[in-house]
């Protein structure tokens, strides 16, 4: 399912979910939806036509949680599971047998769901990195930018540098971008020996030139601003086809990410959403803090992804 309309200016994630209440539901499995937030935003997903939702935990907790909420379960299929680690176990063997196209995080913490999915043996780990996709909707930006890796990888080396944009990469073209522009960044427009970011940043272009990163146009170092504004690309005398048009930002670190990520939804008024890539299915990792149209469009773009089989990774480990 390739977005080929353009997405309205600051109602993009609005957009995803209308293109993807087009499809067909996905089938969801929900890990230890045991709170208001999580069962909540599953079942009003459902109510979309989003998901399909599978609700993995303790039936006798999520009942009670459906009670207080006045929350309909007819019709709603429930795993019985013990605890958060045995649902975590549990979301990713139903995955290993087929019986699910996404995962979501429920009730329980992001280190137990994902300790779970890079299980070596019971997991569903791919030959790609996990890395964090997050999608932003920013009023001062004419497109949805994409920002990684802001959740998962604290200190990513090199290589794992290469598995995150990749991933961001496919994701974007799910999304139906032809061909994403990746701007990676650095405090600074020259690669300098001192800072590590700037020569894997010119590492990363090299690799894409010998096709060891495909289907993306990379360039850096590049700092925030000539990465974003044409116009300070400019005025620095830098000739980029990324500058003032980019679709993803790779950040140097995982701190450098996050605070970038959440500088734009306090101080630019950014709407956002997230997806976890890199496993065999998409997982919809939301936060306590989300509101319902984060978790909403979070599960509109695991979505996209699944109806987009291109872009899904493939190949065991």
């Amino acid at each position: 399912m390739l977005v080929t309309e353009t997405p309205p200016a600051h109602n993009q994630l609005e957009f995803f979910i209308e293109q993807a209440r087009k499809a067909r539901p996905i089938r969801t499995l929900v890990v230890h939806p045991v709170d208001a937030n999580s069962l909540g935003g599953a079942l009003e997903a459902a109510a979309q036509d989003l998901i399909e939702p599978v609700l993995v935990g303790p039936e006798s907790r999520i009942r009670s949680t459906a009670d207080e909420l006045e929350l309909d379960l007819d019709g709603i299929e429930i795993v019985d599971c013990a605890h958060s680690h045995a649902a975590a176990e549990t979301g990713c063997e139903l995955v290993r047998s087929g019986h699910g196209e996404a995962l979501m995080k429920g009730g329980l913490g992001t280190s137990e769901l994902l300790g779970a999915v890079l299980h070596k043996t019971r997991g569903i780990r791919t030959e790609r990195r996990l890395s964090h996709v997050f999608v932003f909707d920013i009023p001062s930006y004419p497109k949805p930018l994409v920002i990684t890796d802001a959740a998962i990888n604290v200190t990513p080396d090199l290589d794992v540098k290469q598995h995150i944009v990749q991933n961001a990469i496919d994701f974007c073209r799910g999304l139906g971008v032809a061909t994403p522009k990746v701007a990676i960044l650095a405090a600074v427009e020259k690669v300098k020996s001192s800072m590590q970011s700037t020569i894997d940043a010119a590492a990363l272009c090299k690799m894409a030139d010998r096709g060891q990163i495909v289907d993306g146009i990379l360039d850096g170092p590049l700092a925030f601003d000539n990465a974003i504004s044409r116009e300070a690309a400019r005025d620095k005398h830098i000739n980029s086809p990324v500058s003032g048009d980019a679709d993803i930002l790779l950040a140097p670190d995982l701190e450098a990410a996050n605070m970038i990520a959440k500088q734009l939804v306090y101080l630019a008024n950014a709407k956002s959403a997230g997806l976890a890539l890199g496993a065999r299915v998409p997982i919809i990792l939301t936060s306590r803090s989300d509101k319902l149209l984060a978790r909403l469009a979070s599960c509109a773009l695991a979505s996209h992804m699944v109806h987009d089989g291109s872009s899904m990774t493939r190949g065991d480990t």
